[in-house]
């Protein structure tokens, strides 16, 4: 997935949050999806976090504490560059592709996940490369807990 650059200001949000407004729709640049999480940077400083709501726009929020260190503030022009974080649906394998894609509501809930939920399903499910079998087991059982709204395995 294609990393997007831009230039931003630093804006107020609703209940004193400040954000980077995002000037695009990720889900027509990337893919459609309840929650994009995202990583990159903005004026050269790291950052990690999705996009949101807030009110009218959709933005990353800068916590307190970053904007601190970073000595960012509402008003303040920024350079950005925001790129999908994670593994993303078009990475995944053939087989574990097809079976979210079977099941909608499991893949939406698999896309609104964080990266570390989405690769401890990956890990497990990757730990059966020598045993067919128990990878579309273990596929089929991802795809339950998935339906059932649930982060990870216990």
């Amino acid at each position: 997935m294609d990393a997007q650059q831009f230039t931003a200001v630093v804006a107020s949000g609703p209940r004193g949050r400040v954000y980077v407004p995002v000037p695009f729709d990720p889900d027509l640049v990337w893919a459609a999806k309840p929650l994009h999480h995202v990583n990159g940077t903005v004026n050269g400083m790291r950052i990690r976090g999705r996009i949101e709501p807030l009110g009218q726009d959709r933005g990353v929020v800068l916590g307190a504490a970053w904007r601190r260190d970073c000595g960012l503030a509402p008003g303040d022009r920024v350079e950005v560059v925001l790129a999908p974080e994670g593994p993303q649906r078009d990475d995944l394998a053939p087989d574990l592709a097809a079976a979210l894609d079977a099941n909608p509501a499991a893949a939406a809930f698999f896309d609104s996940l964080a990266t570390f939920y989405r690769k401890g399903y990956l890990r497990w499910i990757d730990g059966t490369k020598r045993r067919p079998d128990v990878r579309a087991a273990r596929i089929a059982e991802m795809i339950t807990l998935l339906s059932e709204g649930r982060k990870q395995r216990t």
